[in-house]
């Protein structure tokens, strides 16, 4: 009997070679022939192990790894579908594990492909990299303006698979040695073609806001949808109510009392930082950002044909059409253009014309019921005015900015423009009757991932700024002091102005070899000058309120310092796997908060993971379980913001981010599998942290 798998390769014969399997090429094997040494390093040390290969990575590189290269050229790999190894945990540490395939084109602002994955330790698994096309040749020119594309195509993947040059194993940042070992590196299935050809992709977007080319478990396909959820939630939610022993503000009524003051502060309780809330009580900030009914709100200028049903604009559903202008990158920045709000749609039909109201009252309950108590930042001030849940904001800094900065959100603020301080208080006395001096509020950020640099990059960029910019002023006069003559600068420089007056009016950067003590000292100048005025006005406002920083993306330890310095609790947006490894910077002992964080996945018809992805839901929910409770157990920190309530468009924001990150899908549907990791580490989190064994040391 011929067995159906023979059947369908000696169809290969007739022509008909996608009824068989395509046949794996072994792309690099560990056996006796290969040479470890050959292997291009990167902090860290490899050797072979039977037929595999050993791998010790430091963590005194930011991205410790291996290089791996074709016995030719080039790998021609334009008949496979994937590249794929082995890889086991050896630590007794979890560790993400990352694999980036290059083209000739990549190492010159190409693109590239990139996958990861996280193993317990002594934990085994594939790791697989899909092999995807640049997105020019596979995609076409009618999409645009979106950070992820349909087939998992994205802006900064997709390389030319028939000249793949390098594969590249390596460990993301970090903060202790892992020891590794992989089995041979495979290429193996079919290319896939995901995406519908041509003009069978228009459209693409149903009237809900959904990808229409694929299914998949919980996708809203009809109105009795929506309302079979809700009562589906609404049972869920009476039955988990609230986590026992927690207080109206979220803290921690079973636990230990301390002083009440009837605000939020901060204190160092037996070795580990805490939040103490208005009733005394110990409070650890587990929340959500943007919590707001807009989180799926995307620009339809010029791109009608992505979808099938949008509304009349007289209609009932009329009312989410907006404008807007704001895109700091993409396609439509410097535009003006045209948007649609699916969330705002889809809580239309789920709620009724009362939504507005229905869906605020229910945001409350699903925090506490999913273990969360903050209202974090970017949030609507009609659901977190309501004063049901603990909430944060965020205040505006004005003025001019320092001209020669660079930022991937804009310049950096001039913090010695007079107009820097009045824009601050201007915002503050705007939070009148709202934040200031409500027990509710947890405290205030101000401004959001600035560009910090290096520790000399901001006072560079003061001195490639025009002669009326302030800090540029500021910074002259602190110059003339120290040197008293322009001389003494030009000697200690290398320079040669022919005066101050010639100094202000010069855009080009002095020699940063020579200049760096100068540099240094003013870019702290900076910083402090940021930090100080940002807290003056805060207290001067409301002498309670909590200044919680500015949210750093990137930052140095000068910053940092400044920071820590000035703030009652420092904020970072931390974008990894872990933050139980986060620290103050070196002489400060500050709490902590992450301002920011989330994984994403394709497996629910979104089209881009985020910052930080997984392969699905499930993997997603143990990421955010993983990474709370390490936050839960780090003795600085103080809270963990997820980013974001819902997830974004399918077809992005004005800039173009269209990220699965929600706790909800556009229409509202909670996921449940990252529900539950909320509750399991929300409803255990104060008992957890009071009884795990990690303490601060720093003074």
């Amino acid at each position: 009997m011929i067995r159906p798998a023979a059947i369908a390769c000696l169809l290969t014969l007739f022509g008909l070679a996608l009824l068989c399997p395509a046949a794996e090429k072994e792309l690099v094997r560990f056996d006796e022939q290969f040479d470890p040494a050959m292997v291009l390093t990167r902090d860290a040390q490899v050797s072979r192990s039977g037929n595999r290969l050993r791998l010790a990575f430091g963590h005194k590189s930011e991205w410790p790894g291996i290089e791996l290269k074709p016995a030719g050229e080039v790998w021609d790999l334009s008949r496979f579908g994937y590249v794929a190894f082995d890889v086991k945990n050896l630590s007794d540490r979890p560790v993400q594990v990352g694999c980036r395939m290059d083209d000739s084109q990549s190492a010159n602002g190409g693109k590239w492909l990139d996958e990861r994955i996280s193993l317990a330790p002594g934990q085994q698994k594939s790791l697989q990299v899909t092999l995807r096309k640049r997105l020019g040749e596979q995609l076409g020119g009618k999409l645009f303006g979106m950070r992820g594309y349909p087939g998992g195509w994205t802006e900064h993947r997709g390389i030319d698979v028939s000249k793949v040059i390098r594969l590249n194993i390596y460990v993301p940042r970090p903060s202790q040695d892992h020891l590794l070992e992989i089995g041979r590196v495979l290429a193996g299935g079919r290319p896939e073609n995901p995406v519908p050809d041509g003009d069978k992709l228009f459209p693409m977007i149903d009237r809900f806001g959904q990808y229409m080319h694929k299914d998949w478990p919980g996708k809203t396909h009809a109105p009795q949808d929506l309302a079979a959820r809700e009562k589906q939630e609404a049972a869920e939610l009476d039955k988990q109510p609230s986590p026992k022993g927690w207080n109206p503000y979220g803290g921690w009524a079973g636990g230990p009392k301390l002083k009440a003051t009837g605000r939020f502060r901060v204190e160092k309780y037996k070795g580990k930082w805490w939040l103490v809330d208005p009733e005394g009580r110990l409070f650890w900030s587990h929340g959500s950002d943007c919590v707001r009914p807009t989180t799926a709100y995307t620009p339809i200028t010029d791109r009608e044909h992505y979808f099938a049903d949008l509304p009349a604009r007289d209609s009932p559903f009329g009312q989410f059409y907006g404008n807007a202008a704001w895109a700091p990158h993409g396609y439509y920045q410097g535009k003006q253009y045209e948007t649609y709000n699916f969330t705002g749609a889809n809580l239309l039909r789920k709620y009724g014309d009362d939504w507005r109201r229905r869906s605020a009252a229910l945001a409350h309950r699903r925090l506490r019921s999913w273990g969360m108590n903050t209202i974090a930042n970017w949030s609507d001030p009609d659901i977190y005015l309501q004063r049901k849940t603990t909430y944060t904001v965020n205040i505006h800094a004005g003025g001019r900015r320092i001209e020669g900065s660079q930022g991937y959100w804009g310049r950096f603020p001039d913090p010695f423009d007079p107009d820097f301080k009045t824009s601050l208080q201007e915002s503050l006395r705007q939070e009148k009757g709202k934040s200031i001096g409500d027990p509710w509020c947890l405290g205030c950020f101000i401004s959001n991932e600035l560009s910090w640099g290096n520790d000399t990059s901001l006072a560079v960029a003061t001195l490639a700024s025009p002669a009326d910019q302030p800090a540029k002023q500021v910074f002259v006069v602190d110059l003339k002091r120290k040197y008293e003559t322009v001389e003494r600068l030009n000697a200690a420089w290398g320079a040669g102005h022919e005066s101050w007056d010639a100094l202000l009016r010069e855009t080009a950067p002095p020699a940063v070899d020579k200049a760096r003590a100068d540099l240094e000292a003013f870019y702290t100048r900076i910083a402090e000058q940021y930090f100080r005025t940002c807290r003056e006005a805060v207290k001067q406002a409301d002498g309670q309120m909590l200044y919680l920083g500015c949210r750093f993306a990137w930052v140095n330890d000068r910053a940092a310092r400044a920071a820590g310095k000035f703030c009652d609790v420092v904020s970072y947006n931390c974008y990894r796997r872990s933050v139980a490894d986060l620290r103050p910077v070196e002489g400060i002992d500050k709490p902590l908060v992450i301002g920011e964080f989330h994984f994403g996945a394709l497996d629910r018809g979104m089209l881009h993971t985020g910052l930080v992805p997984c392969r699905d839901q499930q993997e997603r929910a143990e990421a955010y379980k993983s990474y709370v409770q390490g936050a839960v157990e780090n003795p600085w920190i103080v809270g963990t913001h997820w980013f974001q309530f819902g997830d974004q468009a399918t077809t992005g924001r004005g800039d173009g981010e269209n990220y699965q990150i929600g706790l909800l899908d556009c229409c509202d549907t909670p996921y449940g599998e990252i529900v539950e990791a909320c509750r399991a580490v929300g409803y255990d989190m104060y008992r957890h942290r009071l009884e795990s064994k990690q303490q601060g040391t720093q003074q």
